[in-house]
């Protein structure tokens, strides 16, 4: 094995959701791999404020930003097609956009619940299969399903994410399963507690000044001790990705802190 086994140079990724947080780490890691990096987002407002951020990272050439529903099966076949005008056809997907609603189940409306897994599972499968007939045709594939800790942990008031998530991991053996055949790789990241706006709400201090919680819990549960960064899924995102790892298919890599090998201090 040489470093250029890791390299991703002439590689066209597709980043659903790499706006900001996770999907922005990894899409500059790909870009600095080498890689030209298609991602998409809801709005134009959201891609144009993703575009301002890769312009701020210095890497605005290496990436092309496109409106999409990625719910919306038609919407996601005709953004794959001007991708494909745009940059050539897909070599690396990545599922990563996803939302998550903190609500007690028996207090969760069904069009809450069905919009977690609309978004977190169906998503996924809605684009990846739009974009694996390529990825035949070309004789290889890499997809990375950005997963999560809570298909394999139960915590409350995230029962439709830890579904969804649940069958994302399903999902991405399943893939692993029925198009390995083809030289397409699929595996899953699961990050642990990372620091994003989408956590913010659980590291906000609390009135009198004092930490939230659940900070104080998550950092006394992971061992690592501490919130981890987007940064730090950067380095499994990029060897998924990459010839290095084409022996590796229908695996779950969680960068968790070791948080899942743990059981916590005692008292």
């Amino acid at each position: 094995m040489e470093m250029k086994d890791f390299s991703l140079t002439g590689k066209v990724a597709f980043i659903t959701g790499a706006t900001y947080g996770i999907g922005f780490a990894i899409a500059t890691a790909y870009i600095k791999a080498g890689a030209k990096v298609a991602f998409c987002d809801i709005s134009q407002d959201k891609v144009d404020l993703g575009y301002k951020a890769y312009e701020e990272a210095g890497c605005k050439d290496s990436v092309k930003g496109y409106v999409c529903n990625v719910t919306d099966e038609n919407a996601v076949k005709e953004t794959v097609k001007k991708i494909n005008a745009d940059l050539g056809t897909i070599d690396i997907l990545v599922n990563n956009a996803g939302i998550i609603k903190r609500i007690p189940m028996h207090e969760m409306k069904r069009e809450e619940f069905q919009a977690v897994i609309d978004i977190d599972l169906v998503a996924p499968y809605i684009v990846a299969s739009a974009v694996i007939p390529q990825m035949i045709e070309k004789g290889h594939g890499k997809i990375i399903n950005i997963c999560s800790m809570m298909s394999e942990l139960g915590r409350e008031t995230v029962s439709a994410y830890a579904a969804a998530k649940g069958g994302l991991k399903m999902l991405t053996r399943n893939i692993c399963a029925e198009y390995g055949q083809y030289n397409i790789q699929c595996n899953g990241i699961g990050p642990g507690y990372i620091a994003t706006p989408q956590t913010a709400p659980l590291r906000e201090k609390q009135p009198d000044g004092s930490r939230h919680p659940f900070d104080q819990f998550i950092c006394g549960r992971t061992p690592a001790g501490r919130w981890l960064q987007t940064e730090e899924l950067q380095g499994p995102a990029v060897f998924l990705a990459s010839d290095a790892s084409n022996a590796v298919n229908g695996h779950i890599l969680y960068v968790d802190g070791g948080i899942l090998a743990y059981i916590g201090k005692q008292p």
